[in-house]
């Protein structure tokens, strides 16, 4: 009898070539034998979704209908033949191993076929922290104590992970190679694959005794402190990395790095841009009219900054070289005045004639 394709995907037979492979994704997923799925259903899916991923064949099936499988016989298409030819499956449908994720990976060890290497020494992880600063520190740099929990090398095995005056000898289950031979019985026939010998974890050797403190993983949770330089001109969120600060590798491995994201703290006074500072300054009418000379305060200190006579409310007065010192050239920006001309909530009496008579005068 012949087989309904779009029914063994769930489709309908008007179904775009992405509602298919959407199809076949999902059941090839569920019904995988390394996943408990029916192997006999797994490989009709696998039949439907050869033939009505290829255009061609797809023409031809809709063509012949029930008397498709007559139609391959007399050589009209090649229908699954193709896909004993594992080659074939993968080519000319839009997807791999990779589109799969996990789907293939516990056949083939999720490499692919390739061989395990053997790794007598695992790198430590790499860790993240937020470092905190004020707006100052970000400006002209700073050296701050920083405290992290983190796995070090243990101290009394040296990271080697026996104790101290055990023996070392060969793994008698891969013989010190680190790894073992599989075979996995597949859709496909056996498939072999080599992995990390799960008795000696990849090393090739045992230890007569393991370390007492480690319990032979060769690194210990401890508090560490360290001096982190901040450079000058670093900017909220940017990141500091610390090579080999990280997690201690096992078995003397490696130690991973240390991502420190700096949080700058808001100041009232102050407002970064690149590597220019802005705030404000209040004069009075009088000081906005006639000129004056104000105190002002930047990341440097109280300076003094001149405002002529006529000065406007948000006018932009320019410090130079007061501003944020650059990350790499070690230059500094500006720091850039915005005066806003204040006016007075209540006035005395005399302070009210004066202002009428002011008024009067058209000013």
């Amino acid at each position: 009898m012949a087989k309904d394709y779009y029914n063994v995907l769930g489709v309908s037979k008007s179904a775009s070539q992405d509602e298919i492979k959407r199809a076949f994704r999902k059941l090839a997923h569920e019904l995988h034998p390394d996943k408990g799925g029916d192997p006999k259903k797994f490989k009709e899916v696998n039949e439907a979704y050869q033939v009505l991923s290829d255009a061609e064949k797809r023409k031809q099936y809709d063509q012949y209908g029930t008397t498709f499988e007559n139609a391959q016989a007399q050589g009209g298409m090649g229908g699954f033949e193709g896909f004993r030819d594992f080659t074939g499956f993968t080519e000319g449908m839009g997807v791999n191993f990779e589109d799969l994720g996990d789907l293939f990976g516990g056949m083939f060890g999720g490499g692919g076929g390739r061989r395990a290497t053997r790794s007598r020494a695992r790198k430590g992880r790499d860790i993240q922290a937020d470092l905190k600063i004020i707006f100052q520190d970000s400006v002209f740099g700073v050296e701050k104590e920083i405290e992290l929990w983190k796995t070090v090398a243990c101290d009394r095995c040296h990271g080697k992970g026996a104790e101290p005056g055990s023996s070392v000898k060969t793994c008698t289950t891969c013989r010190g190679q680190g790894q073992v031979r599989q075979q996995q019985r597949t859709f496909l026939g056996t498939v072999e694959t080599v992995v990390a010998c799960d008795v000696c974890g990849g090393q090739g050797e045992r230890f007569e005794t393991v370390c007492s403190k480690c319990r032979g993983g060769g690194v210990a949770k401890e508090l560490r402190k360290m001096r982190v330089k901040v450079p000058a001109g670093i900017a909220d969120g940017q990141t500091i990395r610390l090579m080999g600060e990280g997690e201690a590798g096992e078995r003397g491995g490696q130690a991973g790095d240390l991502y420190l994201t700096v949080r700058v703290a808001a100041d009232a006074r102050f407002e970064r841009d690149g590597d220019d500072v802005h705030s404000e300054a209040g004069v009075s009418f009088s000081q906005a009219a006639l000129g004056a000379t104000i105190d002002v305060e930047t990341v440097d200190g109280v300076v003094a900054l001149k405002i002529p006579a006529g000065t406007q409310s948000a006018q932009e007065f320019r410090l130079k070289g007061k501003g944020v010192t650059h990350l790499k050239s070690g230059g500094r920006g500006d720091h850039l005045v915005h005066v806003q001309v204040k006016t007075p909530k209540e006035v005395n009496r005399r302070q009210r004639d004066l202002l009428e008579q002011l008024q009067k005068e058209g000013i």
